[in-house]
């Protein structure tokens, strides 16, 4: 069975949806509909560096949800615009049309009223959202609780983002959300009273709920360090003195101890806080479980192009894209990782480069 889909932001996130699209036999590119005026008007393969499509960007989002298309592949950032990307969702939904997102990421696995306008809509429109990607997302959902199904005993699962940033070419989530390049005595928007949790608690709150696991409550913690010398990113400069590496946790908390970990290890420069947790490889999640007996898995991430970020660009894309069968499939409503099977690239396997 085809499903006719629409691709709803054409950003880093975007473009590898849409080529994930074009790569799935069971999905039609139905419509695209992009926030750049520069970009209304062109083929949609050219924003993707593909050959021509035959489906033309366009401003107009009545337009492209008069296509009456099955699904939504929603990937338009909401850091900065959370109001908006509440407003387009709502729209979405209520037009009845599935939707897959990559943002706002707390829809992951919201507590009942921070998620309860977005599920009313989709009841209303009688169809289902899902909001995922690598992290929040598969990283830190199916990964680690397919690990605990060989564990006798659990003290702990953690789950870590290890990443070098400096080939993330997105000025507005590096300095103006997570404060890189910002001097040290300022506080970023994601280090902000309960901002972490609004963004990572629902990896938290959702693992707890995976594995049965009633939380007493969960805390943040962060520490960052500054620049020794100015340096180029592909985001822009990095003056010395600035913010540089950003290490931080939510730790869901049962009788007095951490048991669920949420922890991203995020530098510029791979020489930064050498005593804080190496990737393996360039770049990757880790899973750590502890109990009996202990586990550690380490996702590693690099795209063909040599660059671990573009790894994790797609995988967030292909995240949405390859569960876009599932969600038009399930019951109308708000879902979370545990309310799907399992997300396959069924279809995908071939000679490709």
């Amino acid at each position: 069975m085809t499903h006719r889909v629409v691709l709803w932001g054409t950003g880093n996130v975007g473009r590898n949806a849409l080529i994930g699209i074009n790569a799935r036999p069971d999905l039609e590119l139905a419509g695209v509909w992009v926030s750049n005026p520069d970009k209304v008007g062109r083929d949609a393969g050219e924003l993707a560096g593909l050959g021509h499509l035959g489906v033309t960007a366009t401003g107009d989002a009545d337009a492209v949800l008069a296509t009456r298309p099955d699904c939504v592949v929603y990937t338009s950032m909401a850091d900065v615009r959370l109001d908006e990307a509440m407003e387009d969702l709502t729209r979405i939904l209520r037009a009845g049309v599935n939707v897959v997102s990559s943002s706002p990421v707390f829809l992951q696995f919201p507590d009942e009223a921070m998620g309860a306008p977005i599920h009313r809509a989709a009841l209303d429109g009688g169809v289902s959202i899902w909001v995922n990607g690598i992290d929040p997302g598969f990283a830190n959902d199916w990964l680690p609780l397919a690990i605990t199904g060989i564990s006798e005993r659990i003290t702990q699962v953690r789950c870590m983002e290890i990443l070098n940033y400096s080939t993330y070419a997105q000025p507005t989530v590096l300095f103006d959300v997570m404060g890189f390049g910002r001097p040290m005595d300022e506080t970023p928007l994601l280090l902000s009273p309960g901002v972490l949790s609004l963004a990572w608690g629902s990896v938290v709150r959702q693992l707890a709920a995976g594995l049965e696991v009633e939380l007493d409550e969960v805390e943040e913690w962060h520490t960052r360090l500054p620049a020794p010398e100015t340096f180029e990113i592909d985001a822009g400069t990095v003056e010395k003195g600035t913010a540089a590496a950003l290490r931080f946790e939510l730790r869901g908390v049962r009788a007095g101890r951490p048991v669920i970990v949420l922890e991203h290890v995020t530098r510029l420069r791979d020489d930064l806080a050498p005593d804080w947790p190496q990737p393996a490889g360039h770049g990757c999640y880790r899973v750590e479980v502890t109990g009996e007996p202990n586990y550690t898995v380490d996702l590693r991430l690099l795209g063909t192009n040599g660059d671990h970020n573009t790894a994790g660009l797609k995988a967030t894309a292909m995240r949405l894209v390859n569960a876009v069968p599932a969600v038009v499939a399930a019951s109308p409503g708000l879902l979370t990782a545990l309310d799907l099977p399992l997300v396959t690239g069924r279809g995908l396997v071939g000679g490709g480069s």
